[in-house]
């Protein structure tokens, strides 16, 4: 592990996604900022390439250090496929799940970058991923915070991942830590930052409502120019499309959705049909692998790194609509029309069950 002060008055975010990385900016620029201290950033190579982020992140000056994060999945480690197998009732299952959840956090340790102990807020992404099974299983205590905005709207993870007798492992996880939940409920996780608490269906008392267009709106001019050097690498590329955008664009949001080839003929469908109202611009999703520069050449297609937010930023950027399948546009403001299409819209191209899973939620959960 490196060490990067014997301080504790200090922060770390552990960050999957560019989105991830944007809010950590924007806390840091305005809650780190007037508690003082130092942060520091770790990137986890697991959900994505992040390029050279890095170098300008460290050249913004807002972090003491940005470190690379070695996080493996489970399925790195092969010895721990045989606690995943169902063993047709709850005791059993319960057993192979602590085993699991102790096996997983030793087998995580090697490849932990810092000392989580030195710092006093730790603030952690997708607690869902390993780095959660890891601090609750070495008793550290953490934030969670959602994986992007209002990821809790349509339903809360924590509770379809574990909609069959969910009493009892919420007695295993917050009170034993035998086992780990996300979302909050797990023991050592102190609270859970959402957007906004009043879409969630859930009562849940960990939340807590820190709302990001808030942090977005305190930023001072200074602060955006240096969000826009840290997110854009071609500054002069976006100038461009300003100067030839002529208000009838529609941008599609691009998503990690099905397979390759059901990807593509989503995005065909969606291209071809607003492209009879208007020119079509299309945002890849940062962990979207579909090659959209080979296959939509004929399209206007931004940097998939750009979180999508910052698009706001620049004057002379305005959308007649922005349209996205699953992704939550609350903080879009540089459209007339914002148009989530949701489940109805996918059931068209994959079994339903595979994304209706607030409804699997609210049955298992029904009285």
């Amino acid at each position: 592990m490196k060490s990067t002060s014997d301080k504790t008055d200090k922060r770390v975010y552990v960050c999957h996604t560019y989105y991830h990385v944007l809010v950590s900016v924007l806390k840091e620029m305005t809650e780190g900022r007037a508690k003082g201290g130092e942060a520091v950033m770790l990137l986890s190579k697991m959900s994505n390439d992040f390029e050279t982020l890095s170098d300008r992140l460290k050249a913004s000056g807002l972090f003491k250090d940005v470190l690379d994060f070695d996080e493996k999945r489970e399925t790195f480690f092969p010895e721990l496929a045989k606690y995943r197998e169902d063993k047709g009732s709850i005791i059993p299952n319960m057993y192979n799940r602590i085993l699991f959840t102790k096996k997983f956090a030793k087998l995580e340790e090697k490849y932990i970058p810092i000392d989580f102990r030195e710092f006093n807020d730790i603030y952690v992404f997708c607690d869902s991923d390993p780095v959660g099974i890891y601090l609750n299983q070495h008793r550290i205590k953490y934030h969670a915070v959602e994986d992007g905005l209002n990821t809790l709207k349509p339903f809360v993870q924590a509770k379809y991942n574990d909609r069959g007798h969910f009493g009892i492992k919420k007695f295993f996880s917050m009170n034993l830590n035998l086992i780990f939940m996300c979302d909050g409920y797990s023991k050592y996780c102190i609270d859970m930052e959402v957007n906004d608490i009043s879409v969630i269906d859930d009562d849940f008392y960990k939340y807590k409502e820190v709302p990001r267009k808030a942090l977005l709106d305190s930023l001072s001019s200074e602060d955006k120019e240096r969000l826009v050097r840290i997110f854009i690498k071609d500054t002069d590329a976006l100038k461009a499309f300003v100067a030839k955008n002529n208000r009838d664009g529609i941008l599609i949001l691009t998503e990690p959705l099905c397979t390759l080839d059901v990807r593509e003929k989503i995005f065909r469908d969606l291209t071809a049909e607003y492209s009879k109202e208007g020119t079509v611009f299309l945002k890849p999703h940062p962990r979207d692998a579909l090659d959209y520069n080979k296959l939509f050449s004929e399209f206007w297609i931004f940097d998939r790194t750009i979180p999508m937010e910052l698009l706001g930023l620049f004057e002379g950027i305005r959308f007649k609509k922005v349209v996205g399948v699953y992704t939550h546009l609350d903080l879009i403001d540089f459209a007339d029309e914002k148009i989530m299409l949701g489940d109805d819209f996918m059931d068209k191209y994959e079994d339903p069950s595979v994304h209706r899973k607030a409804e699997a939620v609210e049955k298992a959960f029904k009285k």
